[in-house]
C-alpha cells in the first residue's frame, strides 16, 4: 500500500512516489496539458517564468557590480525556489487533507504531469518533419525555430533536421527524464523545484553580458540537477535502439563513451550522442547563436545529411524510450511494494 504523499512522508526512504510518477507520465502522454486550462490559467512554467522575469528586472540593473549581480541572481533563485516549494507543498497537503487515498495520489499525479512534456515535445518535433515534407525548407525553418535557440534563417534541410533531432534528444533529458527522476524521488515539490531551476537556466543562464553574472547560479545548479537524468536518458535511448529494427543500440553506447564528454554541455552530450549512434548520424557540431558561430564537437560518426525521415526515426526511438521509462517505474513500484 502506498503511503500518503503528504508532507509528513517526505523523509520516507521507500520510493513512495513511484505510483504518483507513473500516473503523471500516463496522464501527460494521453492528455498533455489541456488547452482550455492553459487559456484559463496559463501554465505552471509560465508562472515561474513571470517570477523570474520580475526578479531579473529588479535585481539585475546596471547600477550593481558584477559580484553584486551574481549574488542577486543567487537570491533570485532562492526566492523562486521558495515560492515554488511552498505552493507545491500546499497542493500536496490540501490533497491529503481533503481527498481519500488513493484519490489524493491520482490528483497530485495529474498536477505533477504539468511539469513533464512527453506529448508536447513529440508534437513540436513532428511538426518539423511535417513542415519539411509538405511545405519545404522555409516552413521547416519556422517550425524548428520554435524549439531551438539558434539562428535558423540559413539552415538547409540537413541542418534543420539535425536541429530537430538534437532538440528532441536534449529535451528528452531535461523535459522528460529529469522531471520524472525528481518526481520519483521527491514527489511534487521535487519536480516543481527542478522545473524552477531548469526554467531559470533557460531564461537567464546565458553567457551574455546581461546574464553572465545574474544567471551564474541558475546555470551551475541546472548542470548539477540534470546530471543523473542526462546519463539515464542516454541509456534509455540506447535501450530503445536495441529493441527497434534498423536502429543500432551498440553504436549508441559507443557514441556515448566516445563523444558525450566532448560536448560543450556537461549533460546534453549523453542523449545527443546516443541518438546519433542509434540513427547512424552526426549531431551537434558547430552552430550559430545570436549571429556568432559556436564551435562544438560532432556526436556520432555517421552521416550529417539528416532529413525528415530521420526525424521520424528519432521520434520512434523517443516513443520507445518513454515506454521503457514508464515500465521501469511500474516494475519499481511493484518490486518495492508501493503500488496503490
Amino acid at each position: 500500500m502506498v503511503a500518503p504523499v503528504g508532507c509528513a512522508k517526505l523523509l520516507n526512504c521507500k520510493p513512495v512516489y513511484a505510483p504518483l510518477t507513473l500516473i503523471a507520465l500516463l496522464f501527460e502522454a494521453a492528455c498533455g496539458y489541456p488547452q482550455w486550462l492553459y487559456r484559463a490559467l496559463g501554465h505552471p512554467v509560465s508562472w515561474i517564468g513571470r517570477l523570474i522575469t520580475w526578479c531579473e528586472s529588479v535585481w539585475n540593473g546596471t547600477q550593481y557590480s558584477f559580484e553584486q549581480r551574481r549574488f542577486n541572481g543567487l537570491m533570485a533563485l532562492v526566492v523562486c525556489l521558495s515560492a515554488t516549494l511552498i505552493a507545491s507543498l500546499a497542493c500536496v497537503l490540501i490533497a491529503d487533507r481533503l481527498l481519500p487515498h488513493p484519490l489524493n495520489v491520482v490528483i497530485v499525479g495529474i498536477v505533477a504531469s504539468a511539469f513533464i512534456a512527453q506529448r508536447s515535445l513529440y508534437q513540436h518535433v513532428e511538426a518539423v518533419a511535417d513542415a519539411l515534407e509538405s511545405e519545404g525548407i522555409e516552413s521547416g525553418r519556422r517550425a524548428v525555430a520554435m524549439i531551438v535557440g539558434r539562428d535558423t534563417t540559413s539552415l538547409d534541410e540537413h541542418a534543420v533536421s539535425r536541429a530537430a533531432i538534437e532538440s528532441l534528444s536534449e529535451n528528452f533529458s531535461d523535459g522528460i527524464v529529469a522531471p520524472t527522476f525528481w518526481l520519483l524521488i521527491a514527489g511534487l515539490p521535487g519536480v516543481a523545484a527542478y522545473k524552477t531551476i531548469n526554467t531559470a537556466d533557460s531564461m537567464i543562464g546565458h553567457k551574455s553580458d546581461r546574464y553572465l553574472a545574474f544567471g551564474w547560479a541558475a546555470a551551475r545548479l541546472d548542470d548539477i540537477v540534470n546530471l543523473p537524468a542526462s546519463r539515464l536518458s542516454g541509456l534509455l535511448i540506447a535501450a530503445a535502439a536495441f529493441l527497434l529494427p534498423q536502429m543500432n543500440g551498440r553504436d549508441a553506447l559507443q557514441a556515448i563513451a566516445r563523444d558525450a564528454g566532448q560536448h560543450r554541455s556537461p549533460n546534453a552530450g549523453w542523449p545527443e550522442a546516443a541518438m546519433a549512434g542509434a540513427l547512424g548520424l552526426k549531431l551537434a557540431g558547430p552552430r550559430i547563436y545570436d549571429g556568432l558561430t559556436v564551435p562544438d564537437h560532432w556526436m556520432g560518426q555517421g552521416r550529417a545529411e539528416a532529413n525528415a525521415v530521420d526525424i521520424r526515426r528519432a521520434l520512434q526511438v523517443y516513443r520507445i524510450a518513454c515506454v521503457i521509462q514508464a515500465v521501469a517505474i511500474a516494475v519499481l513500484a511493484i518490486a518495492m511494494n508501493v503500488w496503490i
